[in-house]
């Protein structure tokens, strides 16, 4: 199975979002994340402060009918202030820059996260370094405008699909941000039909212990099972699958400064629909600062992309499916 076959199957399933669905499509992290911050921190801090390499690569989608200019919103790109976590003094640069055109989101390079090859193929669009910055602090800045046409052409994955590349340039202290695909410049207003997705995702959690934070890996109908790998979780509580079939298996967690895996098996009730794992954090004595890196392989060794919104929506536990009959 290729990707591309994958991504058909996926579509034919649904990403399409309807409109009720698609107005929390625009954010990252999504609302249904619940996720305060994406994170990059500088290519000199330690990787025990929760990023194995220091880039974040995020993917917009348009769809193949909207000809408005879009905009791609930054919130607190530069990196001092409140929202970021400082390391002795802030010294951090980060280089935000948008791809469209042929290969800019196809190439697996750009896919793998590993930062190696053409990660940064297709066209440049756009591109800015932020450092500390009082005036963008807290604030949104804002890229574009971008025409939809300028985009790799990915009827496969909704349209036509720009990338977002997060660069810790240097320095070691973590820059925390937030993303949002508008039509307007001035104001996050949504694109109908649009979503983001990723295959490797890098953010904070939430320092409260009664926050559940989400991701939303899609089962296509041709994955049989699902490998994640996690890195630096600190054992800060753990990770469970809530789906139609699954009510509460666990998921290896790892410790600090370390990687973990563990592979699932997918049932064909589970097949084109969303899993949710989620994070539940340790109640008695949550972490503070705690920042986390996740990717999802199929049985291939492939990438699953996961998404802003649950595709198809938040999968709800099915008992009946749960329950097998015993054999005589």
């Amino acid at each position: 199975m290729t990707r591309m076959k994958s991504a058909k199957a996926l579509m034919a399933c649904g990403l399409l979002l309807t409109s009720a669905q698609s107005v929390w499509a625009q954010p990252v992290p999504g609302a249904d994340e619940n996720i305060p911050y994406l994170m990059t921190f500088g290519k000199d801090s330690q990787t025990e402060w929760g990023d194995d390499n220091f880039v974040q690569i995020i993917f917009f989608s348009v769809p193949s009918d909207h000809t408005e200019p879009i905009y791609i919103r930054v919130f607190d790109p530069d990196c001092g202030g409140e929202v970021d976590e400082l390391n002795g003094v802030f010294n951090t640069k980060t280089r935000f820059s948008i791809y469209g055109g042929k290969e800019s989101c196809s190439n697996k390079d750009a896919q793998k996260g590993n930062l190696k090859g053409k990660y940064k193929s297709g066209t440049q669009l756009a591109t800015k370094v932020f450092g500390v910055d009082a005036t963008t602090d807290n604030q949104w800045y804002t890229f574009g405008p971008f025409n939809p046409s300028e985009g790799e052409n990915l009827p496969e994955y909704g349209g036509r699909t720009f990338k977002l590349v997060v660069e810790g340039l240097s320095g070691d202290d973590g820059n925390m941000y937030k993303l949002f695909l508008s039509r307007k410049k001035d104001d996050n207003v949504k694109v109908d039909g649009a979503f983001a997705y990723y295959f490797k995702y890098k953010f904070r959690l939430y320092d409260d212990g009664k926050q559940v934070s989400h991701i939303y890996p899609y089962i296509d109908d041709k994955t049989i099972s699902l490998k994640q790998s996690n890195f630096d979780w600190d054992k800060d509580g753990i990770l469970r699958i809530i789906s139609v079939a699954k009510n509460g298996e666990l998921m290896v967690v790892s410790n600090n400064n370390e990687w973990q895996t563990s592979t699932h098996k997918v049932v064909d009730e589970e097949k084109n629909t969303s899993w949710d794992v989620q994070m539940i954090k340790n109640k008695a004595k949550p972490l503070k600062n705690n920042n986390v890196v996740i990717y999802f392989e199929n049985q291939y060794g492939e990438l699953m992309p996961f998404y802003s919104v649950p595709v198809g929506g938040i999968p709800k536990y099915k008992y009946t499916i749960g329950i097998k009959p015993k054999k005589k």
